[in-house]
């Protein structure tokens, strides 16, 4: 059974060697194992994926142990697994303005498309609440008047939901590093652009500046860097006439292309037929 184990906190010496010397300890075969020193931010990251020998009933001792070596080493650590429990996979939605990408989802849920719950949806804003109230999902505004997210409130939203995966459908704000190593492997961004060659927040100006006729989405796995190329889950394309309107383009991509290519994406997640190994996307082996 894989599981996975983040781990975050203040730089200190020795904060591996617990985790790393229980899981071994126990059995485990460890497949991944990543740990970053960020300097400037004097902030320790490790993120660790083990084969674990027990039955899906002891990931809840796992994570007890664990629990028990973050207070010890004032780290945030979490343990998650899908196998660890035989339901559908649980997913955040997170929103700002836009609702067409979170209604992709929660109709394809609903219509059994998608084999998948919709815990929870989140914003910074409250334009898509309504689509919660429609689905009956509940929803959480964690932004201020202005916008600004309350990133700690973001990460307990999560946790209190028991979420499996975080889907950042048109949510416009950068994650902080921090919460990114928390759920690593587990945040799926839409972009509404092409990567690498159109990373950033205006993606279709970028593009049409350039004179192209080619547009695109990608959906990927977030790591902290903005639109890292190497993690991505699925790409779509759609082309226009020369002459078309800047305001025509982004009306068809934002209103039906980005939400089909979130939903694919999402899609081949939920279906396990990739995963992130060593922050880079890999076709899963069948079982």
């Amino acid at each position: 059974m894989q599981v996975v184990i983040t781990a975050v906190g203040p730089d200190n010496v020795g904060l591996a060697d617990p985790i790393v010397h229980y899981v071994t300890g126990a059995g485990a075969n460890i497949h991944e194992i990543q740990m970053f020193d960020h300097d400037a931010e004097k902030q320790f990251s490790m993120h660790l994926r083990i084969e674990w020998p027990g039955v899906p009933a002891s990931v809840a001792q796992l994570r007890s142990a664990m629990d028990q070596i973050g207070e010890m080493k004032s780290l945030a650590i979490r343990v998650w697994s899908r196998d660890e429990h035989a339901r559908l996979p649980r997913l955040a939605i997170c929103t700002t303005y836009r609702p067409e990408p979170a209604l992709a989802i929660l109709r394809a849920i609903r219509d059994g498309r998608l084999k998948a719950e919709a815990a929870i949806m989140l914003g910074n804003r409250e334009a898509c609440r309504g689509v919660a109230e429609q689905f009956e999902v509940p929803f959480v505004n964690i932004g201020n008047a202005k916008g600004e997210p309350d990133d700690s409130q973001f990460v307990r939203v999560l946790d209190d939901a028991d979420v499996d995966y975080v889907l950042l459908a048109r949510y416009m704000r950068v994650l902080p590093p921090n919460v990114c190593w928390q759920f690593a492997g587990r945040i799926i961004n839409l972009h509404h652009g092409l990567l690498p060659p159109f990373p950033g927040f205006h993606p279709y100006e970028d593009a049409y500046a350039r004179r192209m006729l080619t547009f695109g989405a990608t959906v990927h796995f977030i790591v902290p860097e903005l639109d890292a190329g190497n993690q991505i889950i699925h790409q779509s394309t759609f082309t226009v006439p020369p002459g078309t309107p800047l305001a025509d383009i982004k009306r068809q991509g934002e209103t039906d292309h980005e939400p089909q290519c979130l939903l694919e994406g999402v899609r081949r997640v939920v279906d396990r037929e990739v995963e992130l190994h060593f922050q880079r996307v890999i076709r899963r082996k069948a079982d």
